[in-house]
């Protein structure tokens, strides 16, 4: 991939090159990926999910970092609106000494995600900073995720990835690097999150039939890569429980680890917004 450069400020930023993400979920019935779905709840369509996005700032946070960064990096997303699929976005990041900015853009200049990445544990994060200044909410005001409380945990959960998922994410993502490909292949951020993504049950199953979204997400990297075909043990912890005119909104952490030595390899700290409109404990009480 070649990155084009702009002068910016105290550094240049990379821009990354025109791509157009593919909704690959759209046939799921009921999610916020479905046309039918989301046009209901106020979207243009069925939405691409947020760490499909993520890929594509992968040979920009290469060319900063290295592959190294597969091994302790960071990368950490807000969402600010939704694309729809094969909507052109580009990607951009502007270096920085503790990390770098991260933004993403449709062709209109709307801004689509914002963000930070490091070659580090970043405790300055794009999500550390938001939740230290998150809002709990009320009690009365949840209902859709009024059974669920700050600190709740979850262990001993099985994840994993096969190398035919792996293959099949492939197929349309965005940006393709040889280390996704190999005998011992590395797994995309998409695909960390995918994997992160299957301990959601054990978090958040009193959501029931509500429709909930990415609103953000962030990969820390422990002791990396990731890898297809590997099999990991991860544990739960709730940080956060907020809401919004539209939306509630639980923001946790998933630490994955090797079940042999118990080590951990990397944490995915999920913001899962669910729409109040998509659920009868709002819908049956207006």
């Amino acid at each position: 991939m070649r990155v084009a450069q702009q002068a910016a400020g105290d550094g240049a930023t990379l821009v990354g090159p025109r791509r157009t993400p593919r909704n690959m979920a759209g046939e799921v019935q009921g999610s916020i990926h479905e046309d039918a779905t989301a046009k209901k709840l106020g979207f243009r369509g069925g939405t691409v999910a947020g760490s499909i996005h993520m890929d594509q700032f992968v040979p920009l946070l290469m060319d900063l970092y290295g592959e190294s960064w597969f091994e302790g990096g960071n990368l950490s997303l807000l969402f600010k609106q939704p694309t729809v699929d094969g909507e052109a976005v580009i990607a951009q990041a502007t270096p920085g000494v503790e990390r770098a900015r991260l933004e993403m853009y449709d062709e209109a200049r709307a801004m689509i995600c914002q963000g930070t990445a490091a070659d580090h544990a970043d405790a300055g994060s794009e999500l550390s900073r938001r939740l230290l200044t998150r809002e709990s909410a009320s009690r009365s005001a949840l209902r859709i995720l009024g059974d669920l409380h700050v600190g709740d945990e979850a262990h001993d959960i099985a994840l994993s990835v096969s190398p035919e998922a792996l293959k099949r994410r492939l197929e349309t993502i965005t940006e393709t690097l040889d280390c996704y490909q190999d005998e011992r292949a590395v797994l995309p951020p998409s695909m960390v999150v995918h994997l992160a993504h299957g301990a959601r049950s054990a978090v958040v199953a009193s959501a029931g039939s509500a429709v909930g979204l990415f609103g953000a997400l962030e990969i820390q990297f422990l002791q990396g890569p990731l890898r297809a075909g590997a099999d990991y043990v991860g544990r739960t912890r709730i940080h956060a429980l907020t809401e919004s005119p539209r939306t509630e909104n639980v923001w946790y952490d998933v630490l994955i680890a090797d079940p042999r030595s118990g080590r951990d390899h990397a944490r995915v700290t999920f913001c899962l917004r669910f729409m109040k409109d998509s659920s009868p404990l709002w819908t049956d009480a207006a």
